[in-house]
């Protein structure tokens, strides 16, 4: 499930990347972001320290997630900034919510073929995926909700990062909640009920 967590979390900033350079902004271009490498995208806390603290604490109870290194984004080259920067933003979610539908069609080849083994890794991959998309909507940076947060709500740049700068120990803080651990975890089942229902895979 970690290697599993390491490409989704690729995916995730690909997302970002990509959708950038589609809205004008080729920043992420030019620093080598928009790559499928998991190396361009690795944060050492998030990556790596975060999920294998997570992985090594039982009181976490298998409840794993974590983030990359976050996309480099120059607003100012977006052709519709306060548009595409919530685009952008939310492309990282939608892509990790567009790999669980894979996945989950997968798991329902791995049935189709017999391969349990198959559909089970697959089924539960798509889960993390699912998680990964809503934890990264928390409105605490350096997550994604809190750009969407931060863009709605007009804030500006300067404000937010004065927030982001004590981001991590938010972030950190709000996951010793067992509420909060249970609203993603809520929001993750339903969805991924709601897939294995679609492609007839068992949950």
């Amino acid at each position: 499930m970690y290697l599993g967590l390491v490409v989704l979390l690729t995916f995730h900033e690909f997302g970002h990347a990509w959708t950038a350079l589609k809205c004008g902004d080729d920043t992420a271009r030019l620093q080598g972001r928009v790559s499928l490498n998991p190396l361009v995208h690795i944060d050492i806390i998030g990556t790596v320290a975060v999920p294998l603290f997570m992985i090594l604490l039982p009181a976490f109870g298998g409840f794993l997630v974590g983030w990359a290194k976050p996309v480099p984004v120059n607003p100012h080259n977006l052709r519709n900034p306060r548009t595409d920067d919530i685009l952008v933003t939310l492309a990282g979610p939608g892509m990790n919510l567009l790999l669980a539908v894979v996945l989950m069609a997968l798991a329902r080849i791995g049935l189709m073929i017999d391969s349990l083994s198959m559909a089970a890794l697959c089924a539960q991959t798509a889960q993390l995926s699912l998680l990964l998309c809503f934890f990264n909507l928390l409105p605490i940076p350096p997550l994604d909700g809190s750009q969407v947060v931060r863009s709605l709500s007009g804030m500006s740049y300067e404000a937010y990062h004065a927030i982001a700068r004590y981001g991590i120990i938010i972030l950190i803080i709000a996951l010793q909640f067992q509420f909060v651990r249970d609203l993603i975890g809520f929001a993750t089942f339903q969805t991924w009920h709601t897939l294995g229902s679609w492609f007839g895979v068992p949950i």
